[in-house]
């Protein structure tokens, strides 16, 4: 078969209004030193970069040494790279321009999912400026982003939609391909609106604004669903606002970015031993620090770790990846005796692929050539022929056999 070249990357957008601690997560969550402050618009451009989700690696099952490619491994665990997109912060009345709207909703166009960070204990206003902790309510921020990202796409059909219904009557099209057609630089797919459109009883010749908007609030639930990090979750009021979130909302994760990111840095100091995503660090120079130092690492143990379990940092990535997109990983080899490439690496490649996906639809989004070519797959582990229609589950080992 062809050498394997596995260069896909999902993008996810991180989102949220100015001073919830949006960059301080994307800088958490990518080690990166996007610019972080105290003022609303700090972030007008885009910064994209890489993070990582995490799966255990077959190298330790089966006792070999890998040789990753596309990803790390870190003593048995696989770090498997994600885009994230650091987008302008939103605020009320963005899909009519107002702040930075349009700016940030086109920054939005390609993200298969959202990561929307809220200031969990409502101690920043609706415009995102600081004010008393527990004075505004967190759940209105959701609320207002799912409102703002419907009414953006409600936009984009309102000022087209009479020729679109005109369209699909002459044509004799499913209103679903056309609505999906004016909406593809959105990244919407005809199967999406396919799937929303079942919650719109209405005839759609008939309808009006209320249906357009109720199916555009079901498409976005599906083409772009979105993940919440209750951030600041160490500060008091926080307690009570992410269970009132968690009550209302499947996919809310608590987190405390800032805490990640001390522990970040006191880890690259070498004052800690620390892996994002554990529930506890150990202390390797405690002679070095300082008493404010020893306390802050003693407040973040006591009101973060111990609390919550971690940081929720590589939590909310991972979530966000396997839960919400309900992706898995594959392991693509081109000899499945020594399970490696061309050149003898040695599980060279993660793959993160949809859940429900078959040998011929990893085939193609390894390479077109690849897809095009499928014969057939082999299981690695057992080195046995398995079908066409297979389904792949988390972990497999797969080399696939092309003409």
């Amino acid at each position: 078969m062809k050498r394997l070249v596995v260069i896909i990357m999902l993008q996810i957008a991180v989102t949220g209004k100015p001073n919830v601690g949006k960059s301080s997560f994307f800088n958490a969550a990518t080690l990166s030193e996007a610019e972080v402050a105290g003022y609303p618009f700090t972030t007008i451009d885009v910064n994209k970069a890489v993070a990582h989700v995490v799966k255990p690696c077959p190298c330790k099952e089966l006792d070999v040494e890998c040789n990753p490619r596309n990803s790390q491994c870190l003593e048995g665990t696989r770090l498997i790279p994600v885009e994230l997109l650091d987008v302008a912060g939103l605020v009320p009345g963005a899909h009519e321009g107002r702040g930075l709207g349009n700016k940030f909703l086109d920054d939005l166009r390609q993200a298969k999912a959202f990561i929307h960070v809220i200031d969990a204990s409502g101690s920043t206003d609706d415009e995102g400026r600081p004010c008393e902790p527990g004075t505004h309510d967190p759940l209105e921020d959701v609320e207002f982003l799912e409102h703002e990202i419907t009414m953006w796409l409600y936009g984009i059909l309102h000022k087209n939609w009479n020729k679109m219904v005109r369209k699909a009557l002459s044509e004799k099209l499913d209103i679903a391909k056309v609505i999906a057609e004016q909406l593809s630089g959105a990244g919407i797919l005809v199967e999406d609106v396919l799937e929303a459109k079942k919650t719109v009883s209405k005839d759609y010749k008939d309808w009006e604004e209320e249906d357009i908007v109720l199916l555009l609030n079901n498409l976005l639930k599906i083409a772009k669903p979105m993940l919440i990090v209750a951030n600041k979750a160490d500060l008091p009021p926080a307690k009570e606002n992410i269970k009132r979130l968690q009550e209302k909302y499947d996919n809310v994760v608590p987190a405390s970015a800032e805490a990640e990111l001390a522990l970040i840095r006191a880890a690259k100091a070498g004052f800690i031993k620390y892996v994002s995503g554990e529930s506890d660090f150990e202390i390797m120079k405690k002679d070095e620090l300082s008493s404010q130092q020893v306390k802050a690492l003693e407040y973040i143990q006591k009101n973060v770790l111990q609390k919550y379990g971690s940081t929720g940092i590589q939590e909310a990535l991972n979530q966000a990846i396997f839960s919400l997109l309900d992706m898995i990983v594959v392991f693509p080899v081109e000899d499945e005796h020594k399970l490696s490439d061309q050149k003898g690496n040695i599980l060279p490649d993660a793959l993160l692929i949809p859940r429900g996906s078959k040998p011929r639809d990893m085939a193609f989004l390894i390479h077109t050539d690849i897809g095009e070519g499928f014969m057939h797959a082999i299981d690695a582990r057992s080195c046995r022929r398995v079908a066409s229609d297979h389904v792949l589950e988390d972990g497999d080992i797969i080399s696939i056999i092309t003409r």
